[in-house]
């Protein structure tokens, strides 16, 4: 028995073929249409090469995808990405493709990533896990008493868009003050931006690594510039682990996590981003000194562990 799993990102479609223990046998990569037809053109296609390289026991197709997906776990009712994806059943137009051959499951990417984590990465044995995506923006996934949480209408699990800042910054969400403003990769470099013109003495490093112009600066330099030990890098990073505290504090308040498992590229740095985030977490959390703390760690299936997710759940 296996599994096709598709991983739609902003770039590429990264696609796998995975055995009835979720491990990758054979995999594809394509860049990424902006166009839902040729997309699902690609899902297809992957589909029946994969048949035709000898995988005819494929059981279903798990598709992870940026986007609110409804309870049915077929519908994308909006993506930020994809204009055509509002209230599009990617599941009925890729199923379509293949005359039905087997089920097409559609998750929300973070929640496969998490459940990745989950099921193969650091949050193996947690009863109940919050997973956090620190990338762009700021994914999240959450599994209570061992099984994902997606409410009720497919929509849980938002936590970038936690309101944590009354009319602070704008997100792309539409509102402002969204978790993800303070707790994200780009985040991240407006805080090395606003430093670098608040302290240039301190800038020298900085500036380096952007060629002088700070409009260039991104956030692999600031991870670079941090891991070096500058100052500014280091401020930062303290900010958004500050933000990322106070999300896990926030989170807590209402969900009682026994863990949060940090995912993201942003977290390549380790601890420079985790012990703050573990600080202000103690910092916000409701009753600190008299109730158990959840445990903080980094994420470890990489950067499969969205495919393993979506290979998991497809099954489930």
């Amino acid at each position: 028995m296996t599994t096709l799993a598709i991983d739609i990102g902003g770039t590429k479609i990264a696609a796998a073929v995975c055995d009835e223990n979720d491990s990758i046998i054979q995999r594809w990569r394509v860049p990424t249409p902006m166009d839902a037809d040729a997309i699902n053109q690609h899902i297809a296609e992957v589909y029946r090469e994969a048949v035709a390289a000898g995988h005819t026991d494929i059981e279903a197709i798990g598709i992870s995808a940026a986007g609110n997906v409804s309870a049915d776990r077929k519908t994308l009712t909006f993506s930020a990405n994809i204009p055509a994806w509002i209230n599009y059943d990617l599941s009925e137009h890729v199923g379509a493709l293949i005359d039905h051959a087997v089920p097409v499951v559609v998750e929300n990417d973070a929640n496969c990533a998490g459940w990745g984590e989950y099921v193969h990465g650091a949050g193996q044995g947690s009863s109940n896990m919050v997973a956090l995506t620190v990338g762009t923006g700021l994914g999240g996934a959450i599994v209570i008493n061992g099984q994902l949480y997606r409410g009720s209408f497919g929509m849980a699990a938002e936590l970038g868009h936690l309101p944590m800042v009354p009319d602070g910054d704008h997100c792309g969400c539409g509102l402002r003050g969204c978790a993800e403003r303070y707790t994200s990769g780009t985040s991240l470099e407006n805080f090395a931006k606003s430093a670098v013109r608040r302290r240039p003495q301190d800038a020298k490093r900085l500036m380096e690594l952007c060629g002088g112009d700070i409009s260039k600066l991104e956030g692999p330099m600031v991870s670079q510039a941090a891991q070096e030990g500058d100052v500014l890098g280091l401020y930062a990073f303290g900010k958004i682990g500050e933000w990322l505290g106070r999300t896990m504090a926030a989170v807590s308040a209402v969900l009682d996590p026994d863990l949060f498992v940090i995912g993201g590229g942003v977290v390549a740095v380790g601890d420079i981003l985790l012990e703050p985030a573990r600080y202000n977490y103690q910092r916000f959390l409701e009753g600190s000194a008299y109730r158990g703390h959840a445990k903080i760690v980094a994420a470890t299936a990489g950067q499969d562990a969205g495919l393993i997710g979506a290979a998991n759940l497809a099954l489930r």
